[in-house]
């Protein structure tokens, strides 16, 4: 639970590690057959393919935006036909425990690189500036939305809420 009453980067920081910390939470106990499973028909989305993904929008976000690094895709290309990053499609070597290993990385470099940077800060983003305080926003979001789909694939694989 983020802290009720805090300075605001320690709220943001909070709700970001909050968020990260439920989609672990939402594949303990289940196999690479069942976090591979799309369950949300005809959403072909799984809790491995998401894990994926927010490796490669934790990598872009914090790494490619924020830190301007020459950090390659993780699966593939970096964005989809859709515009989003990529990282949904699994391959026949997707394993979570790489995906895992992959994601946290980020997440570590994510902390590394925001660190040392106050929440104004800029860096050049599609002709303009974004901050680190909107980047944060921003993933909170991301990673929201991910949960809630996490929480449907989850609870239609084998009936378990609130996890």
């Amino acid at each position: 639970m983020p802290p009720l009453n805090a300075d605001e980067r320690t709220t943001l920081e909070a709700w970001l590690d909050f968020y990260r910390a439920t989609l672990a939470m939402k594949c303990e106990g289940m196999d690479d057959v069942e976090l591979s499973t799309a369950s949300v028909e005809p959403s072909p989305l799984t809790l491995l393919g998401l894990v994926q993904h927010m490796a490669e929008v934790e990598r872009n976000w914090f790494r490619r935006v924020l830190a301007g690094e020459d950090a390659p895709p993780i699966y593939g290309s970096t964005v989809r036909a859709s515009g989003h990053d990529g990282g949904f499609d699994l391959s026949e070597q997707s394993t979570f425990a790489a995906a895992q290993a992959n994601w946290r990385n980020e997440i570590t470099q994510a902390r590394a690189n925001c660190a040392t940077r106050d929440l104004t800060d800029t860096s050049e983003f599609k002709g303009g500036e974004v901050s680190l305080r909107w980047i944060y926003l921003h993933m909170i979001g991301e990673y929201a939305r991910h949960c809630g789909q996490a929480d449907l694939i989850r609870e239609r694989i084998d009936g378990a809420t609130g996890v």
